[in-house]
């Protein structure tokens, strides 16, 4: 038998050697994918505990925002070192227990390893320096150096995770694997920022830790466990005994590598107008994704928090609760969102020559009349860009709690159809180049599935439904990753070259500890909040890019 799928550019051949069958535990399909798909739960929520709390924490530890940006270094540098090196030893690895669970498990330990290292780094410092002042420097050393643990472990479990919902389906229940994927990760975003909102020293006590940001990361440590520990359970691997390749043949890392540069380098016209759209987008999305919940934060620290508030300490745990419940509001708009609009919208099956709804007879004329006005997914998805531009435009003149928050909420609505869209025609171009001589295949709604963009490189599910070949869908896939993790190196530099300029010095909000003389000023606009209007710029030629794309393809 064929693989069922594997990293980019480093798949398994057509003589490869199996033994036994995959199957996942369970009385039914739901249970069996619920089970296939659940360790994405814990995935999400340490994403968002790392993503909505490691900010205000290493401000507290007194930090500067100038040199967190280039911590966050740590996340696209990650996915593009792991991601390929993970799947090329995972796709020939001949272990007994599977291709992807071992990764998943030892991936898994070490994540929870650095997870609780950076919550309890004060007193892994403090046992063996106990001078608290020589103190600090190493306390923020070990914070970032755990923080780049987590990511670059996490990515190993991630790309595991996914590789083994590939894997273990067959070709008719890809789709409906990458729809279980979807929800879980709404699941765990929804999970994750609950989590932060909710006072857990009044839950459990002193019991995970003495702070918010200690109790969170034991939370997400044990979920993290748990998870992955149901869907290795539950499924089982074919074990590979010969990968079909001659002993010594490079698969490695810099073919990997050398295969998505010679790709990139010769992209179909449409796929690359895709990307630049993605590419433009993320440099927006990225100071939303890693300094939003900082900015809410701030905003209340700095107008609407009363003297006590600020006076009461765990302020990494205020900022978080604070900025998790705007982004409770922002996950609840993008789950609805993402149910609702492709009702609504044209999916681009409907836009072609060739497609003629056949609605019942006795609902044909208003469905006919109702088609009239759906708009094309294109123009939804330059109707979003604006809409995240517009948002994000206002950030550096809000001064209130309740309109940091309405502005993240909104957010939501271009979150979800910018996790949808670019799978969407993603899939139809590749399906359309697959099939010469038809201008698309019929991808309908039901088979086009929300995705995080942080994990474009991953859903393979879009190849088999497609129908294109896994080597081409993969290496495509792998070029939007691509396009999606350089805009986070380009957004770490604008934020870098802000935060050195606006605001050189300590945070005031949450630098309690550190003397004044280090702070900056207050005066002016936030700067996190300047990196947002950036973004809001960024997504404006994200529009015209998409405008563009609409042109290709001559609508």
């Amino acid at each position: 038998m064929v693989a069922g799928g594997g990293s980019i550019g480093g798949g398994v051949s057509a003589q490869a050697q199996w033994a036994g069958t995959p199957s996942i535990k369970g009385s039914s399909e739901s249970i069996r994918m619920a089970l296939l798909t659940l360790s994405l739960v814990g995935l999400q929520v340490t994403w968002n505990v790392e993503m909505t709390y490691c900010t205000p924490y290493l401000l507290e530890l007194g930090l500067t925002k100038s040199k967190i940006s280039l911590v966050w270094v740590a996340g696209p540098l990650s996915g593009l070192i792991m991601q390929p090196i993970v799947g090329v030893v995972a796709d020939r690895s001949k272990s007994r227990w599977g291709r992807r669970r071992p990764f998943m498990v030892c991936g898994t330990v070490l994540v929870c390893f650095f997870l609780l290292l950076l919550g309890f780094t004060k007193e892994v410092v403090h046992h063996f320096i106990p001078d608290k002042e020589s103190a600090k420097g190493a306390t923020i050393v070990l914070a970032v150096l755990s923080i780049y643990g987590i990511d670059f472990a996490i990515n190993a479990v991630q790309g595991s995770c996914r590789g083994l919902i590939v894997d273990t389906l067959p070709i008719s229940k890809q789709q409906s694997g990458s729809s279980w994927a979807s929800r879980m990760v709404a699941v765990g975003s929804l999970v994750g920022y609950a989590a932060g909102a909710i006072d857990l020293k009044s839950v459990f006590g002193t019991m995970l830790g003495d702070s918010q940001f200690k109790q969170l990361t034991s939370v997400a440590a044990l979920c993290l466990c748990i998870t992955v520990s149901i869907t290795s359970w539950a499924v089982t691997e074919r074990i590979l005994i010969h990968d079909g390749n001659e002993e010594g043949a490079d698969f490695g890392p810099l073919h990997v590598l050398s295969e998505i540069a010679h790709t990139a380098m010769n992209l179909p016209r449409s796929i690359q107008a895709i990307c630049y759209v993605q590419f433009w987008a993320w440099i927006g999305w990225f100071p939303f994704l890693f300094y939003s919940t900082t900015w809410v934060g701030e905003i209340y620290l700095r107008y609407d928090a009363p003297a006590d508030a600020k006076a009461a300490g765990d302020l990494t745990g205020q900022v978080g609760r604070i900025g998790s419940m705007a982004l409770i509001a922002f996950s609840i708009i993008t789950f609805v969102m993402s149910v609702i609009l492709p009702f609504f919208v044209k999916s681009p099956d409907e836009e072609g020559p060739g497609f003629t709804p056949r609605p019942p007879a006795s609902i044909a004329s208003f469905v006919t009349e109702f088609e009239k006005y759906k708009p094309s997914l294109l123009t939804t998805w330059t109707v979003s860009h604006c809409i995240f531009a517009g948002s994000m435009i206002m950030a550096p003149f809000v001064q209130s709690l309740r309109s940091a928050t309405i502005i993240v909420a909104a957010c939501g609505i271009s979150w979800a159809i910018s996790c949808w869209a670019p799978f969407t025609f993603l899939g139809v171009e590749i399906n359309r180049l697959s099939h010469t001589g038809h201008s698309y295949g019929h991808l309908g709604r039901n088979s086009i599935e929300l995705e995080s963009p942080v994990q474009l490189h991953l859903n393979h599910g879009l190849e088999e439904a497609s129908g294109s070949s896994g080597e081409s869908s993969g290496k495509y896939l792998g070029i939007m990753n691509l396009y999606t993790t350089l805009p986070q190196f380009v957004g770490t530099g604008i934020s870098w070259v802000v935060f050195s300029l606006l605001e050189p010095g300590k945070s005031p909000e949450l630098s309690k500890e550190s003397d004044p003389s280090e702070h900056h000023s207050t005066d002016g606009p936030n700067a996190i909040g300047v990196c947002l209007f950036i973004g809001a710029v960024c997504a404006v030629f994200a529009a015209l890019a998409t405008r563009r794309l609409k042109r290709l393809q001559g609508h």
